[in-house]
């Protein structure tokens, strides 16, 4: 199993999730404080919403590809290493509720890529790889403003 992932930062979490519920059909695969995110089947999109700041618009935070399993994601680090583009792994993570294997890469317009693995659900948003993980892409304004300021993962190279 491989789907796109789209992950956005919202100012209305559950206005959003009541938009994408009806626009896709689903109910939110999983809710947490400040997050939701679902597994939507056709088309395969895992959409995962991020509560941003009141009164913001809608952004992009990131962008992923899901894969089935470890191997996938080495296989991708392997792949991406060839091609010479410039990769962060971070191994046994806790993000977004969930542990992960996963790998970075950032595009030509520093776009956030990962690939990963969901190895299994979590009480907690996670904490590890902070400082790595792309701008934008922390729990909250507070955890923004203290790991994530002025911080990338990755070069500029294109997946």
């Amino acid at each position: 199993m491989s789907r796109v992932q789209l992950a956005l930062r919202v100012s209305d979490l559950e206005g959003s999730i009541r938009f994408y519920r009806r626009l896709f059909g689903v109910e939110p695969a999983k809710r947490r404080p400040g997050y939701a995110n679902f597994a939507v089947a056709e088309p395969p999109l895992k959409l995962v919403l991020l509560e941003g700041e009141a009164d913001r618009p809608t952004v992009m935070d990131h962008l992923g590809v899901e894969v089935g399993t470890t191997a996938e994601v080495d296989d991708a680090t392997a792949r991406l290493d060839e091609l010479g583009l410039f990769t962060q792994v971070e191994d046994d993570t806790t993000c977004c509720y969930a542990r992960q294997d996963k790998v970075w890469v950032h595009g030509p317009g520093n776009e956030p890529w990962e690939v990963y693995t969901v190895k299994e659900d979590s009480p907690e948003y996670g904490t590890d790889g902070v400082v790595s993980r792309p701008m934008g892409s922390c729990a909250t304004a507070d955890d923004r403003a203290s790991c994530c300021a002025g911080t990338t993962a990755g070069g500029g190279a294109a997946v």
